[in-house]
């Protein structure tokens, strides 16, 4: 149990989770308050196969790890004259008894956390309401298969390690190590700088996303981000080290003999392992950034998208009967009424020259009214895009200012906007895109189009709602004056929506985080569990030579900070990357969301390394 403890720890948890999980995925009440959307219902059914994903990985990495510390014993039974077949049944019944044990604990766990969980859902997509949860015999079935299988996993594992090694390599497993050898100066400099080449190659094709080529370009991000991390980690810096033990002529010292020495008479044994972390390491900080990203900007988005809280097009009757209800309950709100100009026209950066609509719109009507406006320069539009997309095909490749030109031939009118801004000057349902023009330069292109007699005015009458208390209440009496076929939706409604959505996303995103937490730093705990047990006897010496047990820890400290560090800081710079790269998709500054969420994973992962450095200290302490 001194070996077994955290996994076993690991095992119930992952269970418990998996459990709450596939309770809330189960339940009726909770798929309907929910998961309204079809996509997010099969997104939860994906991310829970993706949870099971990580659990295998783990459990069969670290059952490994097990396996090579216990080979010794396994080899002594067979020594004094058990079979195969019965080290074989000693171990799967330990196991099974191991992986039930975490399985009814986990699954009991899991009945009494699952409330807490709904709870945070609720409150994560904003339901006020009281949903009742029951225990899930469906759910715990369920856990209960995967489990079994995940265990069979294990036990076939078992299985290849009793019957394929031989008993010589069963003794000798403890002691395998990747005794450190003099590289190859030019060779190994050349592959350091291909690995350091191949991330900086993944960065690049990150911050270049199309929509044309998307699947090929993140291809070609994984594979060269997961390639030259591995070179990175099993040669640069293994290069690196080499050279600075060179340069020392071989005298490192009591810290550096440590530190230094283990790391790389393991380097090539270990280059697997840390990138395997790395790399769900900036999964993990990527996914959880972005979903809390989206969550905490879900306000701020809505609001870019839809600047007013209520819109209504070309429909005065409509205004009037909401202005009296709205009066009638009590709430209150401004109105504004404004007079765009809709016409056909081609923009100078879309080759094809397709003809789109647009919605000219007077600058300082709107800045009046409290948008965020600037007024343009007499003659010049600016194009209020909104929602920026790096996925999407039209880009704006084209050098500004570009002309936009009328559809008309008989019409010479151009043009000419300035710039774009990634965000709506009025609600992004209304018909067209939206430049924003002067008042003057309005007024003058309304008169040459009355001349062409195809003048066409678009009559707007927006609402703002005084208090947020009577956001509910107006939405209600909107949705009567707003067509059913019509895509008008009002601010409140939106962001509501939003928040149930980006919700379940960081609530999905918590728990796959929440997981590979645990998956990363118990694979790295056990792996110094084992190091440091190989290592005992070198303590033992080092006590009896008379070094203090700080001393020794000094150097173990270093090696700690190597082995955890190292890999989070390069998975923290991948994710940034890849964080830098979404946050062309959201309009709001999403720097300090992401950069919580790398703090909490960034503490919470610690918490590993201080166990490792614990369990370290224990040793040293009873070295003598």
């Amino acid at each position: 149990m001194k070996q077994y403890y955290l996994y076993f720890f690991a095992l119930m948890m992952s269970a418990t989770l998996y459990f709450v999980f596939a309770a809330l995925q189960n339940d009726a009440a909770i798929l309907t308050a929910t998961f309204g959307d079809v996509q997010f219902a099969s997104l939860f059914k994906a991310s829970g196969f993706l949870l099971l994903g990580i659990a295998a990985i783990f459990m069969l990495y670290a059952n490994s790890i097990f396996l090579k510390r216990r080979s010794k014993e396994i080899g002594l039974y067979q020594l004094i004259g058990l079979t195969q077949n019965k080290v074989s049944l000693l171990l799967i019944i330990e196991n099974m008894l191991l992986g039930l044990g975490a399985l009814l604990i986990g699954i009991g766990a899991g009945a009494l956390m699952s409330r807490l969980f709904l709870l945070i859902l609720m409150k994560l997509i904003g339901i006020q309401g009281v949903i009742t949860l029951n225990f899930s015999s469906e759910a715990a079935v369920q856990t209960a298969y995967v489990f079994a299988a995940l265990i069979g996993l294990t036990i076939i594992q078992m299985l290849f390690k009793v019957y394929r090694t031989t008993l010589l390599d069963l003794f000798k497993a403890e002691r395998q190590s990747d005794h450190p050898k003099q590289p190859n100066q030019v060779l190994s400099a050349v592959i350091g700088l291909i690995g350091i080449a191949l991330i900086a190659t993944g960065y690049t094709v990150a911050g270049k996303l199309s929509g044309a080529q998307l699947p090929m370009q993140i291809l070609i991000i994984l594979v060269s981000t997961i390639l030259g991390t591995y070179l990175l980690f099993r040669v640069t810096i293994g290069w690196l080290f080499y050279r600075y033990r060179r340069g020392k002529n071989g005298q490192l010292g009591l810290t550096n003999s440590l530190s230094l020495a283990p790391i790389m008479h393991r380097l090539k044994a270990n280059a697997n392992s840390l990138t395997l972390i790395t790399i769900l390491s900036a999964m993990t900080l990527t996914m959880v950034a972005i979903a809390y990203s989206l969550y905490y900007s879900s306000e701020t988005e809505a609001r870019a998208m839809l600047p007013y809280d209520f819109t209504l097009e070309d429909n005065r009757q409509e205004a009037a009967a909401f202005r009296t209800e709205l009066e009638k309950a009590g709430i209150g709100f401004n109105q504004v009424n404004i007079e765009a100009v809709g016409l056909k026209g081609t923009f100078g950066n879309e080759a094809n020259g397709k003809s789109r609509s647009v919605l000219l719109l007077p600058a300082e009507k709107l800045q009046k009214d409290g948008i965020d406006i600037a007024v343009p320069q007499p003659g010049t539009a600016v194009w209020y895009k909104g929602q920026r997309n790096a996925l999407e095909q039209e880009t704006d490749t084209a050098a500004f200012p570009l002309m936009v030109s009328s559809e008309d031939s008989k019409l010479q009118l151009d043009i000419q906007v300035a710039k774009t801004v990634d965000r709506y000057a009025m609600n992004y349902s209304l018909s067209g895109r939206q430049l924003v023009v002067s008042a003057a330069t309005l007024q003058s292109i309304r008169e040459q189009l009355s001349l062409q007699g195809e003048q066409t005015i678009v009559d707007i009458d927006a609402y703002h709602i005084m208090a947020k208390s009577d956001y509910e209440a107006a939405s209600a009496l909107y949705a009567k004056h707003v067509k059913a076929e019509a895509s008008m939706p009002d601010y409140y409604s939106y962001s509501k929506d939003s928040l149930q959505k980006f919700g379940l996303i960081i609530f999905t995103a918590g728990f796959l985080g929440l997981i590979f937490l645990i998956a990363t730093g118990s694979i790295l705990y056990f792996k110094q569990m084992t190091e440091a047990e190989q290592e005992r006897k070198s303590y033992t010496i080092l006590r009896q030579l008379g070094f203090g047990e700080r001393e020794i820890m000094g150097g173990i400290l270093r090696k700690q900070l190597f082995v955890f560090a190292i890999p989070l800081a390069i998975g923290i710079v991948h994710s940034i990357f890849a964080i830098k790269t979404a946050s062309a998709l959201t309009l709001s500054d999403i720097t300090f969301p992401a950069a919580v969420a790398m703090a909490v994973y960034t503490l919470v992962y610690f918490l590993f390394a201080a166990l490792t450095v614990g369990y370290y200290r224990r040793i040293v302490a009873a070295a003598l």
